[in-house]
């Protein structure tokens, strides 16, 4: 049946507007964002279908490539959804705005919601006044990291444009578990090294997993952090007490 078959009372959008969204079921709302369905599918059935075999939050993680994969979804409707995604993280980061950084767990709470549902590795620099305070965060890289991805000039080049003297390394590890590798450490060695040469203090490297998984590499805000693994389990990691 088509939506424009069904009487106006059992219509989404008509249902809206006399209701409000606080009334409409998750599929209706998903209906009025896809707008359209497909040739044997109305937009309410699509709708239902998706949120049953993937339930939103698995839809809102999926990638763009991964949701052009699904029936009845094509590059616009792929964009919309992500499209909301990414206004609710936004709004989520919105409502306890972190402007100074005092410690490796607040560059963990201004990343996290950005980070979590990343299916890769994305590199950032957070950049910072003498007082720790954010001037600017930095897409540096996509992908497996490896000193050819994270070049030096690529992370250096926006401290020194925005007069940064500080910098924070975050990266994320999609796995959950953010253990860093012998890459991880290896690359931040270097780094550092670097900013010494150029005046530019690299305050801290931090590895964004699940829940409250963080890693204080360089010990700057505290020579240990409470760690939690996907399954709950607490531990701890210092890069002093390591290295």
């Amino acid at each position: 049946m088509k939506i424009k078959d069904l009487p106006l009372q059992n219509r989404p959008r008509e249902r809206f507007l006399k209701y409000g969204p606080e009334v409409l079921s998750d599929a209706e709302l998903m209906a009025i964002l896809l707008r359209t369905g497909t040739k044997g599918e109305n937009v309410i059935d699509m709708s239902n279908r998706l949120i049953a075999e993937y339930g939103l939050d698995k839809l809102f993680e999926c990638s763009l490539k991964e949701l052009q994969e699904i029936k009845g979804i094509g590059p616009s409707k792929a964009m919309q959804i992500l499209t909301v995604a990414e206004l609710g993280r936004r709004h989520r980061n919105s409502q306890k705005p972190i402007t100074k950084i005092t410690c490796a767990e607040d560059v963990f709470n201004y990343f996290h919601e950005r980070l979590k549902d990343k299916k890769q590795e994305e590199f950032w620099v957070l950049l910072l006044n003498t007082k720790n305070v954010i001037i600017k965060e930095e897409f540096i890289a996509k992908g497996v990291l490896d000193a050819a991805i994270v070049h030096p000039r690529e992370i250096f080049k926006p401290a020194i444009k925005n007069s940064a003297s500080k910098i924070i390394l975050v990266h994320n590890h999609p796995s959950g578990d953010p253990t860093p590798s012998a890459e991880d450490l290896d690359i931040t060695e270097k780094i550092i090294e670097i900013g010494e040469q150029m005046e530019i203090k690299v305050l801290d490297s931090v590895i964004v997993g699940d829940e409250h998984s963080v890693r204080d590499i360089n010990g700057n805000f505290g020579r240990e952090l409470v760690v939690k693994d996907s399954k709950g389990k607490k531990g701890y990691w210092s890069w002093i007490e390591e290295r």
